[in-house]
This record gives structure tokens, sequence and C-alpha cells, in this order.
């Protein structure tokens, strides 16, 4: 299931225990990234790394944000 979802809400989500991947590049990362979020930039991706996830927990990608 796919939603769209503004800071706030990726926000509150982390607070009930989503984890939440931001794909951001990383100078896009560095400037306003979410605390707590794991960053894998969209082009390391992999099955590997999405593996690695908590399958049992919400998972959020977060790919923008228009401060």
């Amino acid at each position: 299931m796919f939603r769209s979802a503004n800071r706030a809400k990726v926000q509150r989500l982390m607070d009930g225990g989503a984890q939440v991947i931001e794909v951001l590049e990383a100078r896009q990362y560095r400037q306003a990234h979410l605390p707590g979020a794991i960053h894998i930039p969209a082009w390391k991706m992999s099955r590997s790394r999405a593996a690695a996830l908590d399958s049992k927990r919400p998972i959020v990608v977060y790919c923008y944000d228009n401060l």
C-alpha cells in the first residue's frame, strides 16, 4: 500500500514504531534528515539491504522533503 505523507506524518509514524528509510542523496540527507531514519540512497537499495529490515514493523520510504 502506497500513500503520500508530509514530514510531520512521517515523524508520527516513526513515533509509532515505523522504520523510515530515507533514499535521499547524501547532500540532501545531511541537510534535512529525520532523526532515527535509516539512510540508504535509492541507487544503493538492494534486496540484501531490504532483507535486513524488520518485516513485522511498518516501513516508510521517504524520498523528498520540500522544506
